[in-house]
């Protein structure tokens, strides 16, 4: 997926001056929201016609806030392929059941997107203040990194603990057995369970504190080795 995302990118660098992503003319137009939820439902049955879609009629939005937010840049066409890659994630990543518009959340993926490449530019100097100024906006006012990164939520971070939730409940259902995946469950809540202590657990399916212990740590071992493999 990565390396798609990184293709897509280099491949919006040579659409900009087709698409006119300086200027912000000549985008494919907008989905409505129904094609918008049409597409979507396409693309998670698995059509790529579809994810493709979403991504080409949302690159005006990518062009909408590199204009708005780094017009004095001199490396417009980098950050339109760095903030491509955000708004790859967001396609990938948005949940349609969660309320949110896609607009919204892709702006914010495409934004810290940005960010975290600041960031990692950063990486090797002295430490960076989030009131630094990194750019000014189309009517000259300072942007600091506060600016970018203010929002109800940390989008990388949500987008990361869903990808490694998702693969942590696949590898229980795929490496545990059956005596360690009820206990992993009913030791941390998971599937919509109660939270119990080892002790409880013990008590309820008849065994020693000191086994579910050692079945507790043997199935967590386990997916560490799924996870990091």
């Amino acid at each position: 997926m990565i390396i798609i995302s990184l293709i897509l990118a280099a491949f919006s660098r040579l659409l900009s001056p087709i698409l006119g992503i300086s200027t912000g003319q000549n985008f494919p137009p907008t989905l409505s929201a129904e094609e918008e939820r049409l597409n979507f439902a396409l693309f998670k049955k698995g059509d790529e016609e579809a994810r493709q879609k979403l991504i080409l009629h949302n690159l005006r939005l990518v062009s909408h806030i590199v204009r708005k937010y780094y017009s004095t840049s001199k490396n417009q066409e980098d950050l339109v392929s760095i903030g491509t890659i955000g708004l790859i994630k967001a396609v990938d990543t948005y949940n349609t059941d969660n309320g949110t518009r896609f607009a919204t959340y892709a702006s914010k993926c495409i934004q810290n997107e940005i960010l975290m490449s600041f960031r990692s530019q950063k990486k090797h100097s002295s430490e960076v203040s989030i009131h630094e100024t990194i750019d000014v906006d189309r009517d000259g006012n300072p942007l600091a990194y506060i600016d970018v990164i203010s929002s109800d939520e940390n989008v990388p971070l949500e987008i990361e603990r869903k990808i490694m939730t998702d693969k942590a409940m696949k590898c229980i259902k795929t490496v545990l057995s059956l005596r360690e995946r009820q206990i992993i469950i009913m030791r941390y809540g998971l599937c919509g369970t109660e939270e119990l202590t080892q002790r409880e657990i013990a008590e309820r399916l008849g065994i020693s504190r000191s086994y579910v212990s050692r079945i507790e740590k043997s199935a967590l071992e386990k997916l560490k080795s799924a996870i990091d493999g």
